[in-house]
């Protein structure tokens, strides 16, 4: 599968995969900051962004599709950032290709199995009549009535684009997404651990990732990878706290 993708700057190789319901645009801030230094290249994985749709999707087919971008691309020794769902995306890559990377930075997510917890966004998302909305407003309006959190429903309204009849329509394959949800909550196994460098960073008001739970599996898996925690940080914590997610990235991506 062609992933779509935008490339910034110049240097060793800097993977960037999104999270859930996310695009490559969720990234292009700190991309340009990466790209001071690093090549960047901001991913939309399958059925997000303006990637192609599939009636497939899992963890492993993503896999499959970020080791033939590589290949495609020909990056030598790239390092990933990987975003909840991108997250997980990159460790199932790292322990399948361990000699395709250099460094793994898994932001905000555990190898762990999450039990359902997006039943609000995915009945937000159906709840917005596209055939009769005018305007962002009218959508976001919609789906405040499902999703009380402004910062959240921006970032999901980032999916939403006018087709070429002026209608509305989502740029996200939700029919896919939905039906293999199962997928995207499922744990990452390996009986092969990734043992080049590995950092964990953390929002410290997000619970997806509790070290004195999670960290056995996380070593086990990972025996080199360290946990950080970014303060005042939910799950978005790179858009929440950038400098800080930045600062930190880049003490990990040069050591």
């Amino acid at each position: 599968m062609e992933l779509n993708y935008k490339l910034l700057g110049e240097g060793q190789p800097l993977l960037i995969l999104h999270g859930l319901f996310g695009t490559l645009d969720n990234w292009q801030t700190l991309g340009r900051e990466f790209s001071k230094t690093y090549q960047v290249y901001l991913i939309d994985l399958r059925n997000h962004g303006r990637s192609p749709h599939s009636e497939e999707f899992s963890y492993q087919l993503m896999t499959d599709d970020i080791l033939e971008f590589i290949e495609q691309h020909q990056l030598q020794a790239p390092m990933i950032i990987g975003h909840s769902m991108g997250g997980k995306v990159a460790m199932n890559f790292a322990l399948q290709h361990p000699d395709q990377l250099s460094k793994l930075l898994v932001a905000d997510i555990a190898p762990k199995y999450y039990p359902p917890h997006h039943d609000d966004i995915l009945e937000g998302f159906r709840s917005i009549d596209l055939a009769s909305i005018q305007n962002r407003q009218e959508a976001d309006d919609q789906l405040a009535v499902k999703v009380s959190d402004y910062g959240t429903r921006q970032f999901l309204l980032k999916n939403l684009y006018r087709q070429e009849d002026n209608s509305f329509g989502w740029r996200l394959n939700l029919d896919a997404i939905e039906r293999n949800l199962d997928q995207v909550l499922s744990d990452i196994v390996s009986e092969t651990p990734f043992t080049k460098p590995t950092l964990f960073l953390r929002g410290s008001n997000s619970r997806y990732i509790k070290p004195e739970q999670d960290l056995p599996q996380i070593q086990a898996l990972f025996p080199q990878a360290t946990i950080q925690t970014i303060e005042n940080a939910g799950h978005w914590l790179h858009a929440e706290q950038p400098q800080e997610f930045y600062r930190l990235a880049m003490e990990f991506l040069q050591a």
